[in-house]
């Protein structure tokens, strides 16, 4: 049987390569491969049309960022918006409705899920009766359930994303839909800071809030200062910038409503007074209302924070190009100098640097007790990361010269190669399986079915790219709508 399963998977990776002087007959392959796995998702793996992170292959246990219940779905990526916005890909490569009903399963289930303060918490539950049932739109879910939208960890913007692409795709004519986007959109907008930051989520309008800069906090930080509440605070936390700063954009060019374009621009307004003063010309990861750095949970101190620094480069530097307005770039060159003066010996980044001292910050794995040590860190977090800055430093320039380099496009050589081995990859059903430490299973029959897995990760992935492979080797052979 092992032996079978190798030739097969050799056949299959020889067909593709026999076929490149034969696009028709390998876009059809290609298709055929993502209409299998798709059906299978949206039959066996899908709940109300949305998905967790992972599913076991006898359907029986299901993850998120935790366990998900039999009926729960996941908003925050890899979930349910990714998953859809995968279909949509798939969608635009072929014209195929199997991938636009699958993309309007996870938009229908979203919809459902939208808290009455406007965004999504991290999951949805279809049961009324559930322990995680948020207080939804249109009397759905606990009436006296969860009512907080979350811009932590993309959830919001994830969904919010999604759901405008949606809403192009439908021409606009889906009114419920539209509905739900323009209210998602609303309560964002209403739940900005006076100096345009954002809090890591909301139930209703934030305070106006100050515009003074950013500054250290003079009372003993370690001790001192700490507010249960923090998340109702300006947060940068876990790459808000960005995912925030995408979604606004993506409301603009679509809708091209000023509102949007004009709380894009005020974000990046905060962004510039959120930067500490010299030497440490970075960010903070939480703010409190005199944009201090403040401690947010207890495995984030008040510090310099070098992954959200990184992303706030990055975001100025989009901000500056998309706007032309070249007041986005001044707070780059002294925050590259400082990530380029703050690196470690190996060439990475701490998540934390202390308040003036900028020694790397850590905290024990047990009691989270601060430390300057990294020999005993929480394995739950990221503590270090790799250093960008070279990739932004080549960027800024660029950006100065006004000669913004588009993101290249993969070539049909690279593409070609890339789905001969997402075909390798499946099992003899068509499915993408992997097992605990992630490696691809090839050959599910005689294993344990309860410790394979589906993910909703790799399914995402995998449709993305054979689909970009369709529209790059065929670009003109999508069936009609």
């Amino acid at each position: 049987m092992i032996l079978l399963t190798l030739w097969l998977v050799c056949y299959d990776t020889q067909a593709l390569m026999g076929q490149q002087n034969d696009p028709a007959s390998q876009s059809r392959e290609v298709l055929q491969a993502m209409q299998r796995a798709t059906e299978f998702m949206t039959s066996h793996v899908a709940v109300h049309g949305g998905y967790v992170y992972k599913v076991t292959l006898d359907l029986k246990h299901r993850k998120g960022e935790g366990n998900a219940t039999p009926t729960e779905i996941w908003v925050q990526p890899p979930g349910t918006p990714e998953v859809g916005s995968a279909f949509l890909d798939a969608w635009e490569a072929t014209h195929d409705s199997q991938f636009l009903d699958a993309a309007q399963g996870c938009a229908e289930a979203l919809l459902f899920g939208q808290l009455q303060s406007g965004g999504w918490a991290d999951r949805v539950d279809f049961d009324p009766a559930g322990k995680n049932t948020g207080r939804y739109r249109g009397d759905r879910g606990k009436s006296r359930g969860r009512n907080y939208s979350t811009l932590d960890d993309d959830k919001t913007q994830s969904a919010l994303r999604f759901l405008i692409r949606m809403d192009q795709t439908m021409n606009f004519q889906d009114a419920e839909l539209h509905e739900a986007v323009e209210f998602a959109l609303e309560r964002l907008l209403e739940a900005q800071f006076a100096n345009g930051g954002f809090p890591q989520g909301w139930q209703q309008p934030v305070p106006p809030g100050t515009t003074m800069k950013a500054s250290y906090p003079e009372y003993d930080w370690r001790t001192e200062g700490r507010i249960k509440e923090y998340y109702d605070y300006p947060t940068l936390n876990d790459g808000l910038a960005g995912t925030v700063t995408a979604t606004l954009h993506l409301a603009w060019t679509t809708y091209q409503n000023p509102r949007y374009r004009d709380a894009l621009n005020r974000f990046g307004d905060f962004l510039i007074l959120a930067q500490l003063p010299a030497p440490q010309s970075a960010w903070a990861q939480q703010y409190n209302s005199q944009l201090q750095p403040m401690w947010a949970r207890k495995f984030e101190p008040p510090a310099v924070a070098g992954r959200e620094s990184e992303d706030v480069i990055e975001t100025l530097l989009f901000l500056a190009r998309v706007s032309g307005d070249k007041r986005f770039l001044e707070p780059v060159p002294a925050a590259l100098t400082w990530l380029k003066q703050s690196q470690l010996p190996d060439g990475s980044i701490a998540r934390f640097y202390e308040l003036r001292s900028n020694r790397p910050l850590y905290l024990t794995r047990d009691t989270y007790e601060l430390t300057y040590s990294d020999a005993d860190l929480p394995t739950h977090y990221s503590f270090k990361s790799r250093s960008r800055v070279n990739e932004l430093e080549a960027r800024y320039q660029q950006a100065l010269t006004g000669q913004h380099t588009a993101p290249r496009g993969r070539s049909l050589k690279t593409l070609t190669r890339d789905a001969q081995q997402i075909l390798a990859a499946r099992d003899e059903a068509g499915r993408w399986v992997t097992d605990d430490k992630g490696r691809s299973v090839t050959q599910t029959s005689g294993r344990d079915p309860s410790k394979l897995w589906l993910e909703s990760r790799v399914f995402s992935h995998n449709l993305r790219r054979l689909a970009e492979f369709l529209k790059t080797a065929t670009p003109d052979s999508r069936s009609t709508p």
